[in-house]
């Protein structure tokens, strides 16, 4: 099974998607629909999120609708590489929380014949590119650009609001601490 998997893998191309947007968006249901549909299709999944992201499951990629998906939690985009043997799709979620070395993993996977499908926030809560995303969206075969629906005037939107004012740039929140804005709304919000 495992050499007939291995040879599967090196006769296949693999590639790099991106799921982006801002928070309520629904970047992970997507990742989560991507992933389901590979097992239906009897393809060999592997789940990673960063272990910083307990949220709702220290184990689980969760929805905020809460769908879920087993997954591997990881300290460094380095342990995926580590972790990732004998699979054809590899998804990873939260991106925007692992170090800048992700998009190099994820080359190197896609280069293995593996197809790596990573959902995150593509911009901080000042509208600033997050992370390992901008360099994922660069070098991606299909990028998907999610959206929200602004909270204040019903447009869409693409920027993650703190409703705070701590300044750390990572803080991990939900309806509290972020709300969804289009671009004229997060203009005058900051």
């Amino acid at each position: 099974m495992f050499l007939e998997n291995k040879a599967n893998r090196e006769n296949s191309k693999g590639w790099i998607e991106v799921i982006a947007g801002s928070m309520f968006s629904g970047k992970t249901e997507e990742l989560l629909r991507r992933l389901k549909r590979a097992k239906i299709a009897k393809q060999s999944v592997e789940i990673f999120k960063p272990m910083v992201d307990v949220r709702y499951s220290e184990t689980e990629v969760v929805s905020h609708d809460s769908n879920a998906i087993s997954s591997t939690p990881v300290e460094s985009s380095g342990n995926i590489l580590l972790l990732s043997s004998n699979v054809n799709v590899i998804g990873i979620d939260e991106a925007q929380f692992f170090d800048n070395g992700l998009a190099d993993v994820c080359l190197k996977l896609a280069n293995q014949g593996i197809r790596v499908i990573v959902a995150g926030l593509d911009m901080d809560f000042k509208g600033k590119p997050f992370g390992p995303i901008p360099s994922l969206m660069a070098t991606a075969e299909y990028v998907t650009k999610v959206h929200a629906i602004c909270m204040r005037c019903g447009d869409l939107a693409h920027f993650s609001h703190r409703l705070n004012d701590n300044e750390k740039l990572v803080l991990l929140g939900e309806k509290e601490e972020y709300e969804p804005l289009c671009r004229a709304c997060f203009t005058k919000a900051n």
